[in-house]
Parts: C-alpha cells; structure tokens; sequence
C-alpha cells in the first residue's frame, strides 16, 4: 500500500484515491480496454493468520457478489485476483464523493435531492435482495455520487449471502457494520434478511433530512441501548420544514418489529415517491447563504459557532407577517418563540402597551424558559410587515447539547436585562428610599501565638 505503486497487474497507478481500515484505493487505466478502472488493493497481514483468512473471505464476498450486482446505483466489478500476500478488486470509477459530506448540518442537501438518492438506494437494495445478497453495512461512506448526481452502493465486501446456509456461510462475521447504522436485530445478532439494510438506509435518510444520527450517546453501551429500546425521533419535529408526509416513512423504516417495517426496497421506495414534498429550485444553496448572513450579523447570535448558526437554521421556520398580526395571545398555553429579523413589534398586557421591540430582539422566550408553565402573560401583535425567525422549541430540546446551551445562556442573559430595565422604570414611581447608615467594615487580624 506505498504511495509509489505504479502498477498493478497489468493496471497502471494514476494517483490514490483514498485509504481505509484494510484497503487503498486507487485510480488506474486499463491498457487493453483503454478505459479508467477504480482498484481496491488489499494486502494480508503475514503475522496474523487470522486476519489474513477473514480479509481473504471479504475479498472472495465482493468479488462473487459484486460480480453478481447488474445495477445502475451499484459499483460494478470488472476483475479480482488473489495472490499471497495481497489481492486487488477492479471496479468501475466513481468520480465524485460520498453523501457523507452532505450529513453535516451546514452541507444538508435540497429535500427532493435527500429523497431521490435514498429512493434510488431503494431500487439498487431491491436487486440486490432479489440476487440473494444483503449488504449488511449501508452507511454515507458507502453510497457514493458520481458526476451525474446519481448514488451509486459500494463495498459489498461485509454481504451475507441468503442463498447458502447461514450456518456454514463464513461470510457471516458478528458485530460486522457500523453501530450508529446497525438495526437492532443486527446488534442482537439475530438472522438478517433484507430489512436489515432497508432499517440502515432509513438512517441515511434521517441524517441527510436533519443532520443528525436518530440515536445518539455518548459511549457505544447507551447508543445500542438507544438503538433497541426507544423510539426515533420525529424527522418533523427536528426539521419543520419537511412535510408532515416523511414522518410515517421514517418511522416504518425504523421500526424495531420486523413484522412492521418495510418488506422490500421497492416498498420503501413507492412510498417515497407518493410524498408531495414541496420543489426546490436551484436558488436553495443561496437562499441558505443569505439566511446564514443575516444570523449571523444579528447581535443575539454573536456568541454562536457558524456550525451552531446552520443547525439553528435547520430547526426554524423563516415568517413574513403583516402589519397587525397577533403573533402571541395572553392567556394561551404555548412556547413559540422567536427572533425578529426585520419590522417591529408591540408588546401589551391587557390592552396596556408595555414596550416595543425591533430587529434583533426575542419574544415569547419566558414561556420557553419557564420549567413548568407556558401560559403566556403579554400579547405579541405586529406594527409593520415583520421578517420573524420562529424557532421550533420541540426540535431545539432535540438539538445539540451546545446549541440548546447556547440558546439558554443567551435568553436568560436577555431576561434579566428585560428586569433591570423594567426594575429601572418601576423605580420611577416607586417611594423614596430608606437611607441606611454607612456601611462599617472592621478589619480582624489575628494576634500571633
């Protein structure tokens, strides 16, 4: 695996492509067919007899199956050879990269893109299935986007094959996969069948809707505890702009009861394609970049980390309201709050005007705060058409650790400025003072032994 390798076989090296836990991968050019192969290179470990036969079986696994896999949105295998001390696997080209990239919160794809990447998972999971073959470790990583956009699944080497017996497959390595991906009968080590990849691929889906993992812990006990035991959150809740349609989705493809998820990819995909999603046109990226800039100028959010400003993005709803919209009803129970963008706003209490507030300041943030009660006590009405950033307080309490911090210090630190401000003016009607006696402070000093 030298960075100077200028052939394989009869392959010659244009450049590494990428390096993993057992492989490199490398970009090479077949000379007979003059046409550009992808090579995957493995060499055994000569002091370890035991993980150079288990490296052996993962080769001899993609290399027969993938041989098998005639699909669109699969990697194809070209040729394989073994030799002593190490193998190598030719494959088609992917020029592009993976969606892992596109699972951070700040890099999130366009929803009709997310859905049509997993759609298309569905399709090439469903012809797998249909060859026999579970792939047993769908992950980002593993779905790669060539120049046309298309996904395309790689990394066959973890299949287990349902057409020989699971009893004498070799193939079958336990605890194979990636925790945060496993489904919970593959974590209990139950038998698998093809609704173990559809489960992983429903994880894909929620990461690249929301940004974040369904079942998140801080050490791998809790994470399969989380994974086994409770339920996903709401896509919805964490991401308000999605349609209400995606949730049923989510929740069939993550459903613990095998009974009840989906039976195939084809079933998984029909149901995708039925949601009347909203359609976004090219503009999505700018408008994104734009929203950003405007957070990120605003005072509120000067403390705020540029990832944190993206992951607030993803969890609020972006208003345009008219002159004189009641935005908050005394009286109501309620924890919508928000940030003004643009416009101002009136602040009363039963029918009495308390203050106003313009672009930059929060409302509605003590019913939120409030530990036990959410009965609003002022009415929030607007004076002029009004641009207001209203955050979703059910998917804030499901954000980051450090967003939720963010937001507590911040609104608290606000509060209380609200109270020395308002401390100030009801002082202006107050009686005058008790005037108290200086202050006498006596200093001890302790006389030595």
């Amino acid at each position: 695996m030298d960075r100077d390798v200028e052939k394989i076989g009869k392959y010659e090296i244009i450049r590494r492509l990428g390096k993993g836990a057992t492989a490199v991968v490398y970009l090479a050019r077949d000379p007979k067919l003059e046409r550009e192969v992808a090579i995957k290179l493995i060499r055994f470990e000569g002091d370890n007899e035991a993980v150079s036969r288990r490296l052996r079986k993962l080769f001899q696994t993609e290399n027969s199956i993938g041989r098998r896999l005639n699909h669109p949105n699969i990697v194809k295998i070209y040729d394989a050879h073994i030799e002593e001390d190490y193998a190598y696997l030719v494959m088609e080209p992917v020029y592009g990269e993976s969606v892992e990239r596109f699972c951070a919160i700040n890099q999130l794809l366009p929803m009709h893109r997310a859905i049509e990447i997993i759609f298309k998972c569905c399709l090439a999971l469903d012809h797998a299935f249909r060859q026999g073959v579970v792939h047993r470790d769908i992950k980002p990583a593993n779905i790669l986007i060539d120049q046309d956009g298309n996904p395309k699944i790689t990394d066959f080497g973890l299949a287990l094959n349902l057409n020989k017996d699971r009893n004498k497959d070799s193939t079958f390595v336990m605890g194979v996969g990636s925790p945060s991906y496993m489904s919970p009968e593959q974590i209990k080590n139950y038998p698998l069948n093809q609704k173990t990849d559809l489960y992983s691929l429903g994880v894909v889906l929620f990461q690249l809707l929301t940004g974040r993992l369904p079942f998140r812990a801080n050490n791998a006990g809790a994470l399969v505890y989380k994974i086994v035991n409770t339920d996903p959150p709401s896509v919805c809740a964490l991401n308000p702009n999605l349609p209400e349609k995606l949730d049923p989705i989510l929740r069939k493809a993550l459903e613990k009861d095998l009974y009840n998820r989906y039976r195939n990819g084809a079933e998984f995909a029909k149901d995708l394609s039925a949601v009347r999603y909203k359609i976004f046109d090219e503009n999505d990226t700018e408008l994104d970049l734009s929203r950003f800039g405007q957070l990120r100028r605003l005072a509120f959010f000067t403390e705020f980390e540029d990832i944190e400003i993206w992951e607030v993005l993803r969890i609020s709803v972006w208003r345009d309201l008219a002159e004189r919209v009641t935005l908050i009803h005394e009286g109501e129970q309620s924890r919508l709050f928000g940030i003004i963008i643009d416009g101002q706003v009136e602040i009363s209490i039963e029918g009495k005007v308390i203050c106003q507030a313009g672009a930059g300041e929060v409302i509605g943030e003590m019913a939120f705060l409030h530990p036990r009660d959410s009965t609003r006590w002022a009415t929030v009405t607007t004076l002029a058409p009004t641009l207001f950033l209203e955050i979703n307080s059910a998917a804030l309490e499901l954000s980051s650790e450090e967003v939720l911090a963010r937001f507590r210090d911040v609104l608290i630190a606000k509060v209380l400025d609200r109270l020395r401000t308002a401390n100030t003016a009801l002082a202006q009607y107050g009686q005058p003072a008790v005037k108290g006696k200086q202050n006498l402070c006596v200093d001890l000093e302790l006389a030595p032994l």
